[in-house]
Order: C-alpha cells, then structure tokens, then sequence
C-alpha cells in the first residue's frame, strides 16, 4: 500500500542511532516486499526483533481438496457448518483452494495466537461481529463490513468482541487496490471506487510485555511454532508505505450506467491470479430498456466465488441462496439469473445487495468443510420454470 504513514516514535533520519531512554539501541526493523525494491517500513523495537529462544515444527491438521468433478455450479452454506466456534487462525476453515489462493471462514468467540503469514497477504472480510486485531504496527478495530488486508509476515492475533465471522481470503503474494485506480506513485485516482480517506491504519503502536511468547508460522514448507525472547508487540515507532489497513464495504461507491455493468467495475483488490470484488447497494441501470440483472454470461479464463452477505441478491433469487452462502461458478460453465429474475428486474430502480466476489484465474478445488456443507440441487435450480 503506497500511502506514507507515521505511527509513534521514530528517528528523523532513517538507519541513524536511536536510542532507548536507558541510553542502548533501539533495534530496527525493515520490512518490505520484494526483496529492497517496493514497499516498505521501517519499525524500532525495544527487543531485538531476532532473538527467538525454540522452534518446532506445528502439525496443522489442513484438510484433503478434490477437483471440481463433475464439473458442476455448487453451492456451500457456511451457516450450516458444523464446527464449534475457535479462534480465527488456527480454528480457520478452508473451503476453497488453488495454488494462488485459500478461501476459508472463522467462525471465533476468543483470541487466536499470535500468527505470521510467511506464504502471502491475507484478506479478512467481516460478515457479522466485532474485533480488535493486534499486530507490531499497533491495533485496528473491526466490525460487519470491513475488509481488513494484512501483508506478508506481519505478526498479528484476532481478538474477537463476542462472536465474530470471517470470511479468510490467503493469496500466495501480495494483495492490494487494481492498479488502473492508481497513480504512477500510488494515489488514488479520481474514478477509482474509494481513496485514502476510506482506509484505516493503526495510528498508534502497540506494546505488550512478555517473555517465552509463542507465534505460529505458516510458510511455504509447512507451519512451525517459534518461541520469541520478548514479546513482538514492542515497537516504538514506524513508518512508510507497508501496514496493515482497513476498509468498509459501505465506503465502496458504486459504479453504474445505462445499461447493465460488467463485474469489473465492482473490483476492489487484485491478487495473484485472482481479484475480489464488492457488490453493494446501488441504484440500477436507467436507460428506459434496461434489463438491471446480469445476462447469462461465461467467463472463460475464470472460477466465480460470491459470498452473500447482506441484503437481497435478485439475480440467485429462487435458488436457496441465504446469508453466508458461497456460489461457485466454474469455468466451463455458463451462468446466469435464476429463471423469472430477469422480467421481474426490469423497472427496477435499486438493488439492495451486499456480496463479495471472488475471481480465480486458475480452477478452485473443493475442500472437505466446503463439500460437508453443499445444497447438492443448486446445480439443477437453472431448469425450473
């Protein structure tokens, strides 16, 4: 994320002597993407951010994933998932999979441990609850609508306000606004669907003593358990152009036009190989033919994932979509309003609806959580009349 922010202490000059109220070092920390040559911060911890005193390798228990045979429309309801509620990292549910991306959800009611992401960024989207998320740039409050993206090895924990419900969307790189809403120096553009003003950062470090604290690892090998000298949230000061941020659906500005709009103008972060997009409420196309639904359309290059999420989906209307379904609409399949959706849209002159969209480049194999809870008839609701 290219926009410049300070938090807490730090020296005038980068790299120079900076020094703890004691007199020693404070020491310092960058962290940034691609090796020396994109975006970074600088951060001063009072600990040396090195010294970890064990390592052991963490069995995560994962779970199997099969392709999508036969090839068919699914349907999954979160809701209907069986698992208890856990913390948000480890209690996490994969759903989803390819080699670009993991689609998971939490369903959470106490505070994860502390976690580094070492495979890629993650992208949470909050369906319904509150929490604070903790990491070494300081704390960022979250509620229902908020996506929050978090870069690549930044430690963090999820400390839910009751229980919350996410949506997990993990990338294999790095995850941030399309680059056509862009500057050649990272400002928003005026036509992009949101700017600097919607997104929140943590304003403040956070500090937390503690000695022997443990942080799970999830990287390319595997996941490992290390046990840190001090704590990681003891930082003093940061800055620079890398964090983690957030942003409210609801301050997506929708775009619309006479006639019916393609997904993109919905995008809202690219990934490797993949974008996510939010559909919010809007008024519809007003040319006086229009038709507001989308037409039957195959995307040839691309998986189609939409998580629902609020309000009334018109075009699935018919189908057994509800709150916290997932559509998957694969490549070598045309897909298209439910049938009786498109006369009873025209005339329309808003939807109120909220999902967001997930559009993989490559196929997403179906996870055992994912299948444990498919509507098998969703594939065949295209043939009512």
């Amino acid at each position: 994320m290219p926009y410049y922010r300070s938090a807490g202490e730090i020296p005038r000059k980068r790299h120079t002597q900076f020094r703890r109220p004691d007199g020693g070092l404070y020491a310092e920390e960058l962290m940034g993407q691609e090796g020396f040559s994109s975006d970074s911060s600088l951060l001063y911890h009072r600990y040396p951010p090195t010294a970890i005193t064990a390592a052991e390798v963490y069995e995560h228990p994962g779970g199997g994933q099969t392709p999508n045979l036969p090839l068919k429309p699914r349907h999954l309801r979160t809701h209907k998932l069986g698992a208890g509620p856990a913390d948000a990292v480890l209690g996490r549910i994969p759903l989803l999979a390819n080699g670009d991306v993991r689609i998971g959800y939490a369903i959470a009611d106490r505070p994860s441990p502390l976690y580094r992401n070492a495979v890629g960024d993650e992208c949470l989207y909050v369906e319904e609850g509150s929490a604070t998320i903790e990491t070494t740039f300081g704390a960022l409050s979250v509620g229902p609508g908020d996506y929050v993206v978090i870069p690549t090895s930044v430690v963090h924990r999820i400390v839910p306000e009751g229980l919350v419900r996410i949506l997990t969307i993990e990338a294999t790189g790095h995850i941030g606004p399309p680059k056509r809403y862009l500057s050649v120096r990272g400002q928003f553009l005026e036509h992009a669907p949101y700017c600097e003003r919607d997104q929140r950062a943590p304003v403040s470090p956070l500090q937390v003593e503690g000695e022997d604290v443990e942080v799970y690892v999830r990287h390319r090998a595997g996941w490992t358990r290390h046990v840190y000298a001090h704590h990681p949230f003891d930082v003093v000061g940061w800055d620079g152009c890398l964090y983690p941020w957030a942003f409210s659906i609801h301050d997506f500005e929708p775009i619309t036009g006479r006639v019916h709009q393609p997904p993109p103008v919905h995008q809202t972060f690219e990934g490797p190989n993949f974008v996510v997009c939010s559909f919010v409420p809007r008024k519809v196309d007003y040319h006086p033919l229009a038709i507001p639904v989308p037409y039957n359309h195959h995307n040839v290059d691309s998986d189609e994932m939409m998580f629902y999420t609020g309000g009334n989906y018109e075009a699935r209307r018919g189908s057994g979509i509800e709150q916290g379904s997932i559509s998957l609409h694969p490549s070598g399949f045309t897909h298209g309003p439910q049938p009786g959706a498109v006369e009873r849209a025209i005339g329309a002159e808003a939807f109120d609806e909220l999902a967001v969209m997930v559009d993989t480049f490559r196929p997403l194999d179906l996870c055992d959580a994912g299948l444990s809870v498919e509507d098998s008839g969703y594939a065949w609701t295209w043939n009512r009349s």
